[in-house]
């Protein structure tokens, strides 16, 4: 439960620590007091060493740091695995103070700090230093044994700081439950308390931070796993409130141009992109698809496998025609081989981002997310993939990672949990049919640009990775041996209709053929009955002048004129011949 912001006239202090300043809202506060309470290995030393370092480097305020239970010396070695380089500190900035007393020094009733403090406050002016740290006062106070006298010196501690102004932070060791530990009366006398635990579940370490008590400021009171790095203490937050990044139109390719063509062009520039789906589904092969595309934009990428070693990863993708050798060898390649280390991921997070940040890549493989996500046990561990997703989105690394599904079955959950805030979530699972198992893949989602809803079977060869439409017959989906049987059926009943078509074509042309050569027969046969008509045309008037020209020509030969007619004879009858017993008249008169 958050507690509710409230501005009040505060100043603080900022402690470096990432993600302690978010949560209280600008760090500790000035001036006053603050106490660090947990039991061992929680950090508490840490805490207030790394506050009082990154006060000294980046805001140029000297410091003072006052052991009660380990000496100076130990403390100054034990910082040296953190790069702080507090010798070189030592000489100009902070002032360590081995304050570590035994039981001989210390007598109830006789002892009280007023002899330190006045050391203390002299050196303050000497460095002008404004803050001060009391590591492990519980050390002195259990020295004193006496509970009146624990009060009196708090107190004059407590009133020291007032009257000098310094920012303190006092570490204190609780054990069991907090509220029946012997000191409980420090929570009441300082202004911010804050909780560390270091708990074991299920066999794995966890650290965790909780801000308890902040007077006059608002902050975030739920409780925050904390990791311990080469560069110190840091907390794994929600992150801010309004979260804001730049995006792009931009497309980049799946390395797969069938998967591009269902996405409409690819992954979003900068996305984050799940594959999820059984063990063997080809998740991997996927990814070392779109790592090879990235090399081959000429892009830097980084590949980390928590289930195989580089070389192995290289040889297994190399067998379904993706080489990726040529990219490691040119370095924009890098593998990057781990195993998990148990259900704490903080600190396994904390190494990614440190990798990232070296190696600067532009897209990002991470297979699988879910060996890392599976082992949140603790719930304060819940945000962690979610705040390294959203560490990736600021940085524009577009990132493909693959998750692991529980089972075989087609459920669409994933392990991870991380499939509400992923922009692109391809599936791809099993279909099991006429004793075979094919490869099955779908776009469950895919945030601001269209998409395919079409099933695509996902077939892997020394040739390479294809993508082929599921082949949908009698109401069933067909797949593998299946689909090609029966794509064979269809294209030998295609071949056949084919041949059939054929023939009838062929049997159309001889009718017609024929049928043409029919109509020449006759087209000729018009063409003499034409001649012939024309022929006798012309022998008919040819034969008729003829006959006018003998006529003029024999009247010529006749002396016959034309302009004189001659006059009309009598007619004279003539006997004719006697012919068979009777005359015949000649038909001249």
């Amino acid at each position: 439960m958050k507690a509710q912001a409230q501005y009040a006239p505060v100043k603080k202090m900022l402690t470096g620590i990432k993600g302690f300043d978010d949560i209280t809202q600008g760090g500790l506060p000035i001036e006053r007091n603050t106490l660090i309470m947990g039991g061992p290995g929680c950090g508490k030393t840490v805490f207030a060493l790394q506050a009082l370092v990154n006060g000294a480097r980046r805001s140029h305020e000297a410091g003072l740091f006052v052991a009660f239970e380990e000496s100076t010396k130990q403390i100054v070695a034990n910082a040296a695995t953190f790069g702080w380089d507090l010798p070189a500190l030592e000489k100009k900035k902070l002032f360590f103070l081995d304050a570590h007393l035994t039981p001989e020094d210390v007598k109830s009733g006789d002892f009280d700090l007023m002899g330190m403090l006045a050391v203390l406050e002299a050196k303050a002016k000497q460095i002008g230093a404004k803050r001060i740290v009391f590591d492990g006062i519980d050390v002195l106070l259990g020295l004193l044994d006496d509970p009146i006298a624990e009060r009196r010196e708090v107190y004059r501690i407590r009133d020291w700081l007032t009257r000098t102004g310094f920012t303190a932070i006092i570490t204190q060791k609780i054990d069991g439950v907090e509220a029946g530990m012997r000191y409980s009366f420090l929570q009441f006398m300082v202004d911010c308390v804050v909780v560390l635990r270091h708990q074991v579940v299920d066999g794995s370490a966890f650290r965790n931070l909780r801000v308890k008590k902040y007077r006059g400021s608002g902050f975030d009171s739920d409780e925050f796993p904390i990791s311990l790095s080469s560069d110190g203490m840091q907390l794994t937050t929600r992150g801010p409130m309004e979260f804001e990044y730049d995006v792009t139109d931009e497309r980049i390719s799946t390395g797969l141009p069938r998967l591009d063509n269902m996405l409409h062009g690819g992954y979003h520039r900068g996305s984050n992109v799940l594959i999820s789906g059984a063990p063997g589904t080809a998740k991997s092969t996927l990814a070392g698809l779109f790592a090879a595309a990235s090399c081959a934009r000429g892009e830097r990428t980084l590949y980390v496998s928590f289930d195989e070693g580089a070389a192995q990863i290289t040889r297994n993708l190399k067998s379904v025609g993706i080489n990726l050798a040529p990219c490691r060898k040119s370095g924009l390649l890098r593998i990057y081989s781990t195993r998990t280390r148990g259900p704490n991921v903080e600190d396994q997070f904390a190494a990614l981002r440190r990798l990232i940040l070296d190696q600067k890549p532009r897209c990002l493989v991470i297979d699988p997310l879910s060996a890392l996500s599976t082992k949140v046990a603790h719930l304060a561990s819940a945000d962690a993939t979610q705040q390294f997703l959203d560490f990736l989105k600021l940085q524009k690394i577009t990132v493909v990672n693959t998750s692991l599904m529980d089972g075989l079955n087609m459920d669409e959950a994933t392990a991870t949990g991380i499939s509400t805030i992923a922009d692109t979530w391809i599936h791809v699972s099993y279909i099991v049919q006429d004793g075979e198992r094919n490869r099955a893949l779908t776009i469950v989602k895919s945030r601001g640009t269209g998409h395919s809803n079409q099933v695509r079977e996902l077939t892997l060869s020394s040739e390479g990775v294809a993508l082929t439409d599921a082949f949908i017959a009698q109401g069933k989906v067909l797949m593998g041996v299946a689909r090609w049987e029966w794509e064979q059926e269809e294209l030998a009943t295609k071949q056949r209709n084919e041949v059939a078509s054929e023939l009838a074509r062929l049997k159309l042309q001889i009718s017609q053929a024929e049928a043409a050569a029919r109509l020449l027969v006759v087209q000729t046969e018009m063409e003499v009955r034409t001649a012939e008509i024309a022929l006798l045309a012309t022998a008919t008037g040819s034969a008729t002048k003829l006959r006018r020209t003998d006529r003029a020509m024999l009247r010529k030969m006749r002396h016959a004129d034309d302009d004189v007619r001659l006059p009309l004879l009598p007619r004279v009858r003539t006997r004719g011949v006697k012919k068979n017993g009777k005359v015949a008249s000649n038909g001249t008169d």
